[in-house]
């Protein structure tokens, strides 16, 4: 996901005006403990967050018991798997939506060694010291490797083309490319859980850090469709939490495949298109939501499937600014109607920290640089956001992303309970794209002090 890899953000048709729309964020469930301060150190900053234990009527829980959603289900009498069989569907509303089932207490428990006081000054630029542990230059060249992916592949495959000795494998590779359904197909063949559960990937999430936090159960009997936000600049944290195995998604949710979608034209890059297609990554056309969310499973009916949707697209990307959560979600409905379709149950997931990897120029102070953005949207539907970061060597100049925490938050589901139709009625949609905007809402408002990395915490605003 580097500046074509931003393409993987555009995920859904269509480009709406901008509003600056303001949302009112529900408040956290009453009788919340006090809670105590943690220092989290980062080679770029320092993060503060919260950590607290969670109470109930006279009966204080631990962090571990409160991450199971079973444990917080007793009091109920149900737990969510059992919720999902119900025939009654205020029972089932409990469940999925509204605050009648407060999200548990999360908090991150990795500490940092803040490097960065230890840099040297140049010309008003901080160098990374030279004493630098080994691990955390690892991680850098893991992050390096990734970013520069798909520049690397597909100059492979112009020198190949270069070089008359590979014709005889480029000719019938060019072929299958050009006949080739993988992208869409549903069957996942392609998929490598080797190399998704390579060390490098580790390392890679261990650079910011990025860690991925399960809030309630899902059943494997179900199929989901998981929406990310925010969109960030290129998503990294999309990309360790559901296009590799790093952050233990398949041990956290047992009997669930997540796919990652992105682009279809990223599937016209040759080499590249490989190299995705084995990190599990599928196309985000209706077509292969659909044939994803149908296929597999214990029956092949798709039950344990599930895909992510990065929903804001390479129009949120413009809006990513380190201390914001602005999300082009409003007007947003086309993955709601592919839940109905499919049956799919809708699953909102923060990226906390994910806009503040990256700093870029706001389209406040360069209104000429946005519409640029904005036409090469509108043109090619992708953008190139005008970054910068930290470089390989020093903390104040580059392109390599900050090292400030990213924490996946997997919220509550929302359970579709309607008869699958091709064609939903407008009714149906918005009352479910409408319980999704307050499960987001319920969401960032549950965890928005525990995984700030700034001082001040950022406001959500949902824009159309």
């Amino acid at each position: 996901m580097s500046t074509v890899d931003g393409l993987q953000g555009a995920l859904l048709p269509g480009i709406d005006h901008e509003t600056n729309e303001k949302v009112v964020v529900v408040p956290s469930p009453e009788n919340k403990p006090d809670s105590s301060l943690l220092d989290f150190k980062d080679s770029d900053m320092t993060v503060p967050t919260v950590g607290q234990d969670p109470l109930r009527g006279d009966r204080l829980i631990d962090q571990l018991e409160a991450s199971d959603f079973n444990v917080v289900a007793q009091d109920n009498d149900k737990s969510y798997a059992a919720a999902l069989k119900t025939d009654k569907p205020e029972e089932r509303k409990k469940v999925t939506n509204g605050s009648y089932m407060p999200y548990p207490t999360l908090n991150s428990g990795r500490l940092r060694d803040a490097h960065a006081r230890e840099a040297w000054r140049a010309g008003g630029i901080r160098f990374a010291p030279l004493r630098v542990p080994f691990k955390r230059r690892m991680q850098t060249a893991a992050v390096l490797f990734h970013s520069m992916s798909i520049v690397v592949l597909v100059s492979c495959f112009w020198f190949s083309c270069a070089n008359p000795l590979t014709w005889p494998i480029l000719v019938p590779y060019l072929v299958h490319l050009s006949f080739s359904n993988a992208a869409v197909d549903g069957r996942l063949s392609y998929r490598s859980e080797w190399l998704r559960s390579l060390p490098l990937w580790r390392l890679f999430a261990g650079y910011f850090p990025a860690e991925l936090h399960k809030t309630f159960d899902l059943p494997p009997n179900r199929r989901y469709i998981f929406g990310y936000h925010p969109h960030g600049i290129i998503s990294h944290g999309a990309w360790c939490a559901f296009a590799t195995n790093a952050l233990g998604f398949s041990e956290k949710f047992p009997g669930i495949t997540n796919s990652l979608l992105t682009l279809d034209s990223n599937f016209h890059l040759p080499f590249y298109r490989d190299w995705i297609l084995a990190m599990g990554i599928r196309s985000v056309s209706k077509e292969s939501i659909r044939n994803t969310l149908s296929k597999g499973g214990a029956f092949n009916d798709g039950q344990g499937r599930a895909v992510t949707i990065v929903i804001g697209g390479a129009r949120e990307s413009l809006q990513a600014q380190p201390g914001t959560l602005r999300l082009i979600l409003k007007g947003r409905k086309g993955f709601v109607k592919m839940a109905l379709r499919s049956g799919a149950d809708l699953v909102p997931v923060i990226g906390f920290g994910e806009n503040d990897l990256y700093d870029q120029l706001s389209p406040k102070t360069h209104p000429m640089v946005h519409k640029m953005q904005m036409t090469l949207l509108k043109v090619f539907k992708f953008t190139i956001p005008a970054l910068h970061g930290r470089g390989l060597l020093n903390y104040d100049v580059g392109l390599m992303p900050y090292r400030r925490a990213v924490n996946i938050v997997v919220g509550r589901p929302i359970e579709i309970n309607e008869t699958i139709q091709e064609q939903p009625s407008q009714e149906v949609i918005d009352k479910y794209h409408k319980l999704y905007l307050e499960e987001v809402e319920q969401l960032y408002d549950a965890y928005k002090e525990e995984f700030s990395n700034l001082n001040s915490v950022p406001e959500l605003r949902i824009l159309s």
